[in-house]
Formats: structure tokens, C-alpha cells, sequence
């Protein structure tokens, strides 16, 4: 027994060993640009991550919303190495079935006209940024450059993205700092001011752009009579009207996409995250209004549409049918229901499974998030909110016990 116990402190000494020399390695060669967790992941499957000690956790931040059909799904597992073993990539310059079936999929669920794919949300929001502003230039420019009609209109709070366009156009002071000069052509509203709004929109605008749920802004949904109102201005004003669904969107608000919450249809809705299922993919769904604004030449993306991501893809649309969905809104009312009976909670944001938990005065998100892991969750945060993004397919079972942990946890 004494060797057998000596044995397991060998190797957990081995692995603690190994975990310190990964970070270690990261500190000393990878860009400081993450306050990372303690914590080195090793594997997945389904809702359940293992690190490199052999500790399993119940994942809530599913790669902040990228994991949408949890790890290691086996369907989509299929759909990409099935496709990696028959052509891993070509040139946008020839077509492939992959990106076409993708098209045609998204196109059919969300009543668009066209999509365009990129690898990211940031490029996803890039865009439709230059979609909106040659769409301008088109009808109001008369073939001049020094037309005015060109200005993106962002809210106060918001979160676009970090490339020099969408960081830009975030409406985040904290974001606005060290990289001078921004891009011109953008300002900022104040969320769910109707008046600010259109004030800033009659300021020669061309677009209006917003998240639906602010997520790094702190989970907070927007008021739905605003977004109407503001929706129905652009439309009668001929202003692009922008919805960024990187993060609401592919079923993670119970619907497929969050506007239908709010009983809109935008001009453009832009996406990401969950619906490469965990490889790289943007995309920007445009109308019938702006879906022949590009031309060839006029935007592109090497990697746009691969065709191992859109096999992916393809497959995570075909996982989130309906049942999936109505699980999502039975999934949302269960978390909300244990949250908000918490004396040390004062609010859950957020619609279906992207909810932010607001804590009492006093209370630190982080230091609650770093609690959670010890015990075996993973949640995330949102300014000083606890952030939630389960997998989609998150069981009951996973649920009842990941809330459990986490009430323990805030108290």
C-alpha cells in the first residue's frame, strides 16, 4: 500500500511538474496579451474539459461561446476529418462544395440573400463596415471621395473587436488607448436613448451598428422597443442597420439568432464563435438591399470558408435544429431560477445561455471564477459579472451539478 501510495505522488508530483514547465514556456515565448487562469487543459468531451493533473471540470464558457456543440463532438468530428481527408484548403478562386452547402444552409435558416466568409468575428464586422460604407458611396457619392455620408454610428459600451476598424468602432473608453491614430467615421450612442440615437445617425450616417446583448460590455440586452424604433428610422432613412450576433448568435439566445427576440430582420447580421464549433470562421449575412454590394476585388479572405471550417460548420447547423433550442430556453429558466434566490446576486442578464450574474457591492467576479475552478466549473467573466456560455448540449445532470458548485461558490 506505502508503494503504491509513494507511486501516485511520484506522478502527481510529475504532472505538477509538467503544468509549471507549460507556463512556464507560455510566460517566456507567447505574447502577454492574456491574464490567464492557473490552469493547463490537456482534453474534452462533451461538456467536460481535463487538464494536464487529470482534473476534470464541467465547462460554462465553452471558449467563450465557440464550443457550441461541446467537445469532441462526434458528427462533427466526422464532418472535418472527412473533409481534411479529401481537400484541406484551395483558393477562393475556385468553388467547393463545403462553403456552397454552408451558404445555402445559413442563407435558408436566417432568410438572408448572400453570405461572405472570413475568420473571425472582427473580420465578420470589418465587413460590414465596408459593406455599408461602398453601399453609401454607391447611391449618395456621385463618384466623389470627399462625400460625407460615411460615418458608422456604435453604442456607448459595446465591444466590435480589436482589430484598427472594430476597435474603432467599440464604444469602450478602456479599449480607445496606446494605438493612436483611431479610424475616423465612427461615433457612439447612448444605449436605449432613442434621441442620442438618432441624433448621432442624422450626423451623416450610413449605418447603425450594435450588439443585441452587450457580452463584453457586461451582458446587458438591449430594450426591444429601442432597437425597433431605431430599426424602423434606419429603414426610413436608407441607414444600413448592423446587428453583430459574433456571440448571440447560432442558437446561443434559444433562437438562432437573437434578433428574432426582438422581432427585427437587419440589413446585416454578422457571426462567429459557435458556428465553426471550434474552428476559426466569420461570417456576414447580408439582404437582398446590400447583398450586390461587393464585387470581385473588393473584399476577400484567404481562409475565408475553408473547406475543412465549413464542413464544421455545416455540421454544428445541423445539431442545432429545434429540440435544441427549446432546451436552450428550459436550460436558461432553470439557471435563473437557483441564481436569483442567491442574497449575494442582484441580477441575471442575458437571454437564453449567455447570462451575466451581477454581484453584490463588495463581491470580486475573478476570485469567485478562480473558487469555481478549484471545485471542477469553469465560468468566465464580464467586467465584474460571472460570465455564462455553456455548450448548447449541455445535460441536466451537468447543469444541476455545475449551478450547484457555482451558488457555493458566489454565496
Amino acid at each position: 500500500m506505502a508503494c503504491k501510495k509513494n507511486n501516485n505522488n511520484n506522478q502527481n508530483n510529475e504532472k505538477l511538474k509538467l503544468k509549471k514547465e507549460y507556463i512556464n514556456n507560455s510566460k517566456k515565448y507567447v505574447a502577454n496579451t492574456y491574464a490567464r487562469f492557473d490552469l493547463v487543459l490537456e482534453s474534452g468531451k462533451d461538456t467536460k474539459l481535463k487538464d494536464v493533473e487529470g482534473k476534470e471540470y464541467i465547462d460554462l464558457g465553452s471558449g467563450i461561446g465557440v464550443n457550441s456543440v461541446g467537445y469532441v463532438n462526434k458528427n462533427w468530428i466526422n464532418a472535418i476529418v472527412n473533409q481534411a481527408k479529401t481537400l484541406q484548403h484551395t483558393s477562393n478562386l475556385f468553388y467547393t462544395k463545403p462553403y456552397i452547402d454552408l451558404a445555402k444552409k445559413l442563407c435558408t435558416t436566417t432568410k438572408y440573400d448572400k453570405a461572405f466568409f472570413c475568420n473571425s468575428g472582427a473580420e465578420a464586422n470589418e465587413s460590414a463596415i465596408k459593406c455599408a460604407r461602398k453601399y453609401s458611396f454607391n447611391k449618395y457619392a456621385n463618384g466623389s471621395k470627399d462625400y460625407k455620408r460615411n460615418k458608422i454610428v456604435t453604442l456607448k459600451n459595446s465591444f466590435h473587436g480589436r482589430t484598427m476598424a472594430t476597435i474603432s468602432a467599440t464604444g469602450q473608453e478602456v479599449f480607445h488607448n496606446f494605438f493612436f491614430p483611431f479610424l475616423e467615421g465612427f461615433s457612439f450612442a447612448e444605449a436605449n436613448n432613442y434621441e442620442d440615437t438618432i441624433e448621432k445617425l442624422k450626423d451623416n450616417a450610413c449605418a447603425m451598428m450594435m450588439e443585441l446583448i452587450q457580452g463584453e460590455g457586461g451582458v446587458i440586452p438591449l430594450d426591444k422597443e429601442y432597437v425597433q424604433k431605431v430599426q424602423k428610422y434606419c429603414e426610413e432613412n436608407d441607414i444600413l442597420f448592423i446587428v453583430d450576433e459574433v456571440q448571440t448568435g447560432v442558437g446561443r439566445t434559444g433562437k438562432f439568432l437573437c434578433s428574432e427576440h426582438f422581432g427585427i430582420k437587419p440589413d446585416i447580421t454578422t457571426l462567429a464563435k459557435g458556428l465553426g464549433g471550434g474552428l476559426p470562421i466569420g461570417a456576414m449575412l447580408m439582404s437582398k438591399k446590400c447583398s450586390d454590394v461587393f464585387v470581385p476585388g473588393d473584399h476577400a479572405s484567404t481562409f475565408g470558408a475553408n473547406p475543412v471550417v465549413a464542413a464544421g460548420a455545416l455540421e454544428v447547423l445541423n445539431i442545432i435544429d429545434k429540440n435544441l433550442l427549446k432546451e436552450v430556453e428550459k436550460k436558461s429558466k432553470y439557471i435563473k431560477s437557483k441564481l436569483t434566490k442567491l442574497d449575494n446576486v442582484v441580477s441575471v442578464d442575458g437571454i437564453g445561455l449567455m447570462l451575466g450574474i451581477g454581484l453584490k457591492e463588495g463581491l470580486n467576479a475573478r476570485e469567485i471564477v478562480e473558487k469555481c475552478i478549484s471545485k471542477g466549473v469553469i465560468p468566465l467573466t464580464a467586467k465584474n459579472k460571472i460570465r455564462l456560455l455553456p455548450p448548447l448540449t449541455i445535460t441536466d445532470k451537468e447543469l444541476e451539478k455545475a449551478v450547484s458548485i457555482l451558488c457555493e461558490c458566489i454565496g
